[in-house]
């Protein structure tokens, strides 16, 4: 009887030998190139907090822009990070599978698989999925260019790879392709709880960003708010007033709005 307890208890120690391994070949190391801010911090502080106000129901959100370069794959992260240091289990998918420069961005050393491979029928989903160096964060990048991402995007291993995701985590954030020039966006947000478009300040016409909101709600999907990236408070009024005591404290602010 001793020796098979002892026994167990080596193929325990075994498998959870092999189970460090396997956690250390699916991780990565990612260096966040954005500065330390404080109001930046807090207002990705208040955007996560209205997320979770915003329904239990609300767990696969999609974050999407208007145009390129508006800020949005940062936000997406940041956000991410948060809801991470927050003590929720959260997955990032970097659905730019037509050009994505997140790996680039974050300055990620190793080899890495990603979406596109998976939903070409390269890689399984054990193979795509990594931790990261951030508290409770994982990713799943974009992968290798595909040249029919809208056709990859629709594929019911999309659908079946975010319905397992889900009961893995308690929030998955979607960073995908601009909705206003591509259609990734719209086919993504069917599958998706909730949007969030970010905006950048004095760019983005309010018609654009009317229509852009249209277009995921067409979708079925709800946009539960947006966020103003890229304020210049010595531009804005409000801003600049409110602020004003705190000097000029950087380019980017956010601001969450749940309201339709």
């Amino acid at each position: 009887m001793t020796g098979q307890m002892a026994e167990r208890e080596r193929m325990a120690e075994r498998q959870h030998i092999a189970e460090r391994e396997q956690a250390a070949e699916r991780r990565v190391v990612m260096t966040d190139p954005k500065k330390q801010d404080y109001f930046y911090n807090e207002a990705m502080k208040t955007l996560r907090t209205n997320i979770q106000f915003a329904g239990r129901d609300i767990k696969t959100v999609l974050v999407t822009s208007c145009f390129p370069n508006e800020g949005k794959s940062d936000v997406t992260f940041q956000l991410a990070r948060e809801i991470g240091n927050m003590g929720k289990r959260v997955l990032f998918i970097d659905a730019d599978i037509r050009k994505s420069n997140f790996i680039s961005r974050y300055q990620v050393r190793r080899g890495t698989c990603g979406l596109s491979q998976y939903l070409s029928g390269q890689k399984e989903k054990e193979d795509i999925c990594f931790t990261t160096n951030f508290e409770n964060v994982d990713i799943i990048f974009a992968g290798t260019m595909a040249p029919n991402p809208s056709e990859l995007l629709e594929d019911q291993s999309f659908r079946d790879l975010l319905a397992e995701m889900r009961e893995k985590y308690d929030y998955i954030l979607i960073d995908t392709p601009p909705v206003g020039s591509l259609i990734d966006a719209a086919i993504i947000a069917k599958f998706c709880d909730g949007a969030v478009i970010v905006i950048e300040s004095e760019r983005v016409s309010y018609r654009m960003a009317q229509r852009a909101k249209e277009q995921i709600e067409l979708t079925g999907c709800r946009v539960i708010g947006a966020v103003l990236n890229k304020v210049d408070t010595a531009k804005e009024r409000y801003y600049g007033k409110y602020y004003g005591k705190y000097g000029k404290y950087g380019k980017y602010y956010g601001y969450y709005s749940n309201e339709k």
